[in-house]
């Protein structure tokens, strides 16, 4: 039987593992733009750490587009428990830089230091919980994954139909 196929895909690869790496990129550096602030009471560090917060939402939607097309496409995945693990997790660690992200454009940089630089710590961890549950699926589950037997049984040259 073939591994649970990733419905979002271009060309067979799935869209999903292509776009993860920018929202946990922006949020990553967002808390180490946070540091810095923190550390050094740069501003330059406080408005770099809010544009990356942007970023880090608006790529995490399109991610969670197309994470949810596959958990929808194919009842194998919907039935991994380490999925749903992965996509509620990831929708905390969103409404929590969501606020985050607000915190900041109303009060400005008195929303860094403790409360801003405590939700993004908040988020990176969560964000290494939710990859373990990702990687759980496609190491484990083998969601998305290309087997070379799946794949040589699929482009097979198929016999000719013969007229009865």
């Amino acid at each position: 039987m073939a591994n649970p196929r990733s419905t979002a895909s271009i060309a067979g690869h799935p869209i999903h593992p292509m776009l993860i790496p920018f929202p946990i990129a922006f949020f990553v550096a967002a808390f180490v733009c946070d540091v810095v602030y923190w550390q050094s009471g740069n501003a330059t560090s406080a408005t770099a750490a809010t544009w990356l917060l942007g970023a880090g939402l608006v790529m995490a939607a399109l991610a969670a587009v197309a994470g949810l097309t596959d958990v929808l496409g194919d009842s194998r995945i919907r039935s991994l428990n380490d999925a749903w693990w992965h996509a509620g997790g990831n929708i905390v660690i969103v409404l929590i830089e969501l606020y985050n992200w607000y915190a900041r454009y109303s009060e400005g940089t008195a929303a860094i230091v403790p409360k801003g630089l405590v939700l993004s710590l908040i988020a990176v961890g969560g964000l290494l919980f939710t990859g373990w549950k990702g990687w759980e699926m496609v190491y484990r589950h083998r969601v998305g994954v290309a087997d070379e037997a799946g794949m040589r049984a699929e482009h097979a040259p198929r016999e000719p139909r013969r007229a009865a």
